[in-house]
């Protein structure tokens, strides 16, 4: 078992450990999305709150929720494991470095992203995740679709959202193709396929995430 903890501590199994994660979070993310276009009906928040209601008290989707925020933990922890593991492997830096020639800005700023993207996790869960378990835990009713109402009535945390979801578009673009590279899944076959997925995704799932505090705040949902 020697070789098993030796390989996930080097930075080929950190890469791996990533790559698993980050699929996992990736589709949780069109779940979550899926959840949040329900705001579009535009029927008061109806459907919205019951599909709210449904992702709270699921007894199915509590133990993915658990899975999840494991995941998700586990995903941060190897990523500043990793970044750690970069730095050590290069203590001199290069004294001329071309990174344009080699890979775009985004894919060179993932702990940026990551960081920024992490910040805004915590004020997302603060504004939605909490109230709702609050609201579970003491057995009262919870209109999740209000509360995304008041929130997103202040233009602050729209533009916080806005910046946070402008994170996680070049977070994906980078992501979702370097993961399935990571786990070898790189041919001339299918690698074209799998970018073209991966655009895709990458710009259909943010967009959903930022229309939707920019039509409340503007009033289009009400």
């Amino acid at each position: 078992m020697n070789w098993l903890s030796k390989m996930f501590s080097s930075s080929i199994g950190q890469k791996f450990i990533m790559s698993i994660t980050g699929l996992f979070l990736i589709s949780f993310l069109v779940v979550h999305c899926f959840l949040n276009a329900l705001i579009f009906l535009n029927d008061g928040g109806r459907v919205f709150n019951m599909g709210a209601k449904f992702m709270s008290t699921n007894p199915v989707i509590r133990i993915v929720e658990i899975v999840l925020f494991a995941g998700l933990l586990l995903h941060i922890i190897r990523a500043f494991i990793l970044m750690n593991l970069n730095n050590k492997s290069r203590p001199i830096k290069y004294a001329v470095t071309n990174g344009k020639a080699n890979s775009k800005w985004y894919s060179r700023s993932m702990g940026l992203l990551g960081t920024l993207l992490l910040l805004f996790l915590i004020i997302h869960l603060r504004h939605f995740w909490v109230p709702t378990k609050i609201a579970l835990f003491s057995g009262n009713e919870h209109n999740s679709f209000e509360e995304l109402k008041e929130i997103f009535s202040n233009p602050i945390f729209v533009a916080i959202y806005e910046l946070g979801v402008i994170s996680l578009f070049y977070h994906l673009m980078h992501g979702f193709q370097s993961a399935f590279q990571t786990l070898g899944l790189n041919h001339s076959k299918y690698t074209p396929f799998i970018q073209t997925c991966g655009k895709l995704y990458s710009f259909i799932i943010p967009f959903i995430f930022a229309l939707m505090p920019l039509a409340i705040f503007m009033g289009f949902i009400k």
